[in-house]
């Protein structure tokens, strides 16, 4: 929705109403990722895609229909080959479209998320997509507040949670839940669309550990970059798809790369030589975690090589070594699921405690 947002924010200043098509579930090779949007606006004004041109014309007349019903569709488009003349994806994938009327009457929230998005704020919409609440009842979630319902105080409570975790990883997808909130999965389908840029991983030093720590991270859904001053280790083939492999020295590399507070920094190259002068970078610098590897001499005398640099403790307590929780971890595969508990601990402020040996609510309410 981010390339279409100047003609949305016209037509809803003016208190135009617009249908907005919204890609919510792809399978197979579809040609566009769930968010993916096109609107149709006053004048019958086409603005933005959801296939690339397979199926525009069902959905132009689709939002027509549903501006002047005002009661949103849940379609789905895929390839058939029974029908040459059937509109359908040409790819061979599915897609299912969430299509919905929106103004200031139908949608209050939608300025203040337009607003957002603008301004790189990050929120994310919570959109019921199906099932027995309201289709197309929306909830905004920014990580200080929540505008608007779903219907219910447990299905709201609920979902703002977990639209934090998403915008937390700049992720979008689909939640099924009951009609209070529970956990289910034959119940209430809504669409968490989160409007942030993934969370940044960098991972310094290329070795079998950080392979497993980049796919991880990965799967986790951080934009993952591995940096080493050795080119003969920081090579692409040695990294899974998608992983950004750097040349350079570790700490001028993060010297000129922006970080913020979501960014995670995993220090794997336990020698001097590299580690002093990144840790001296990073922890100066705004991340949410910080962790080197190293046994707990290497940490001592690392921690001491810091303060002789001029490093305090506040800045010194900021760093997670050695790396990981005490799994027991020995291969790379177990260490990166060590290291990955850590960061997620950190997140969401677990104990890293088995569940079994605590008590309470297993995701506690954090507060509005």
């Amino acid at each position: 929705m981010r390339d279409i947002l100047p003609a949305l924010n016209r037509w809803y200043a003016a208190g135009e109403p617009f249908g907005l098509a919204t890609v919510v579930a792809v399978s197979r090779s579809a040609p566009r990722d769930p968010g993916a949007a096109m609107a149709v606006g006053p004048d019958d004004e086409v603005v933005g895609s959801v296939s690339g041109g397979c199926v525009e014309g069902a959905v132009f007349e689709l939002a027509q229909q549903v501006v002047e019903s005002g009661e949103a569709r849940l379609e789905t488009f895929g390839y058939s080959d029974e029908d040459a003349f059937a509109v359908g994806l040409t790819c061979g994938g599915e897609i299912t479209l969430l299509v919905r009327r929106v103004s200031p009457a139908d949608d209050p929230s939608f300025g203040a998320v337009a607003e957002s998005v603008a301004a790189s704020r990050p929120v994310t919409v919570a959109t019921v997509i199906d099932g027995p609440a309201r289709r197309s009842a929306s909830l905004a979630v920014w990580p200080d507040g929540v505008s608007g319902s779903l219907g219910s105080t447990g299905l709201d409570v609920a979902v703002t949670a977990d639209a934090r975790g998403e915008l937390a990883l700049g992720a979008t997808g689909r939640r099924h839940y009951g009609p209070d909130g529970e956990r289910r999965e034959d119940a209430v389908t809504v669409f968490l669309h989160s409007f942030a840029p993934p969370p940044r991983m960098l991972v310094f030093g290329a070795i079998d550990y950080a392979a497993a720590v980049a796919r991880i991270g990965d799967f986790l859904g951080y934009r993952v970059t591995v940096c080493d001053a050795r080119p003969v280790f920081a090579t692409p083939q040695r990294f899974p798809a998608g992983v950004e492999v750097v040349v350079d020295w570790p700490h001028r590399y993060l010297r000129g790369t922006t970080t913020d507070a979501r960014t995670v920094i995993c220090v794997l190259t336990h020698d001097p030589k590299f580690d002093v002068p990144l840790l001296q970078e990073a922890l100066r610098r705004p991340a949410a975690y910080i962790g080197a590897m190293g046994s707990r001499r290497t940490h001592d005398d690392r921690a001491t090589l810091l303060r002789e640099a001029g490093l305090g403790d506040d800045e010194l307590s900021r760093l997670r070594s050695p790396i990981g929780l005490d799994l027991g971890a020995r291969t790379p595969e177990e260490v990166a699921v060590s290291v990955a508990a850590e960061i997620v601990a950190l997140r969401w402020g677990g104990s890293g405690s088995p569940l079994g040996a605590t008590g309470g609510a297993i995701h506690p309410r954090r507060p509005e």
